[in-house]
């Protein structure tokens, strides 16, 4: 109730302020950490239950924040403390990066839903370096990374190369977005050879897990091989899905341009989930993304292959209480289907043997 009436207000300044302001209200609450220690303790849920180790690192819930809200590494104490369990900044560029367009997104009250045009707006990777090295955080922290606006085709690797270097000590995991509707021909870049070279050229040069973040907009059969040509490159991550510019999703879309989160996506995501895993369930660590804003929902993902879930739409339109309702209610279902550890309930409905997959596990160095 308290977040649901500061929301009402917030969201009366318009979508530009209200992201302004949360981002300062988060920023201060890592400038002065005692009060969110003290209001933390409302969200957090510690229970070994919903612990998992998964590529060497300790995920002490499922339930993660994507990418687009925190996209240069300033509040990652205060988001830790009001209880994800990962975090995923971004979308880091190497040079700083203005907006789009004047207005980064939409909120589609009635959808429960996120309109976004923002593109990859960014400081840039060495403020986003500066920034990182001030928090002392404990869940694993993800970095998106995507070339400059500006930066020609033929050398757009070489963005990724500079982003991998210079960011390998700041995080634990590092994400390719090649689907974001909001960023000028960045799609054009999602053939098979591209995500190859991508993949081989950047596994060389960081044990840090890469993972690949692909549209829900594809065909099954498109999205199954782009998503194999990249952990065949050394991809350890899928991440389903990334935001749509499916424009026929409502009619409340009047904008058909940038990308729509949210409630409108739970069921194109979860059967683009449900397509995807079937193929590569233990083959990669599957992260699902896209209209989660229930247990059940969570829930339904984990038993269809995801290991971890990233909300964004949810986090906005519930606040901080989403996380908590998030975690307990995933034990509670856990419990009733008489699990000890969320591990055992990840993939039950995937229908096929995997019996001679093995987990992948991977050391990591700490950061």
């Amino acid at each position: 109730m308290r977040y649901e009436i500061f929301r009402k207000l917030l969201f009366k300044l318009g979508s530009e302020k209200s992201y302004d302001l949360s981002m300062k209200i988060l920023e201060f609450g890592n400038k002065n950490p005692w009060i969110f220690q003290i209001i933390g303790n409302n969200y957090r849920v510690k229970d070994e239950i919903l612990h998992q180790k998964i590529l060497g690192l300790d995920f002490h819930n499922p339930i993660g924040l994507g990418a687009g809200l925190d996209r240069n590494g300033v509040a990652l104490e205060a988001l830790q403390t009001v209880g994800f369990g990962a975090v995923e900044i971004g979308t880091v560029t190497p040079k700083p990066q203005d907006k789009n367009v004047e207005q980064r997104m939409d909120l589609l009250e009635k959808n429960r839903s996120v309109q976004r045009y923002v593109g990859f707006e960014s400081r840039g990777m060495e403020v986003v370096k500066r920034n990182l090295s001030k928090f002392n955080v404990t869940i694993p922290v993800s970095i998106s990374i995507a070339r400059n606006n500006n930066t020609s085709n033929e050398d757009t690797i070489k963005d990724y190369e500079a982003l991998v270097t210079t960011l390998a000590n700041s995080c634990d995991i590092f994400t390719i977005n090649l689907s974001s509707p909001s960023t000028p021909k960045l799609q054009k870049l999602q053939s098979i050879e591209f995500i190859k070279e991508l993949f081989v050229r950047l596994t060389k040069l960081t044990n840090n897990p890469i993972a690949f973040k692909i549209s829900p907009d594809f065909d099954y059969e498109d999205a199954l091989v782009l998503c194999k040509a990249a952990v065949d490159s050394g991809a350890k991550i899928l991440i389903i899905s990334d935001s749509s510019s499916d424009y026929n999703l409502s009619p409340n879309i009047k904008e058909h341009k940038g990308g729509v989160s949210g409630k409108l996506l739970t069921h194109k995501s979860r059967e683009f989930l449900r397509a995807i895993s079937k193929e590569f369930f233990k083959k990669a660590v599957i992260v699902s993304s896209g209209g989660i804003d229930n247990a059940e929902e969570a829930y339904e993902r984990i038993k269809l292959g995801a290991s971890l879930v990233q909300i964004y739409s949810s986090f906005v339109f519930e606040g901080p209480e989403i996380t908590k309702e998030l975690n307990k209610g995933i034990i509670e279902l856990l419990k009733a289907d008489g699990y000890s550890n969320i591990s055992e309930a990840v993939g039950v409905d995937i229908k096929f043997d995997t019996q001679k997959e093995e987990p992948i596990e991977l050391v990591q160095e700490g950061r």
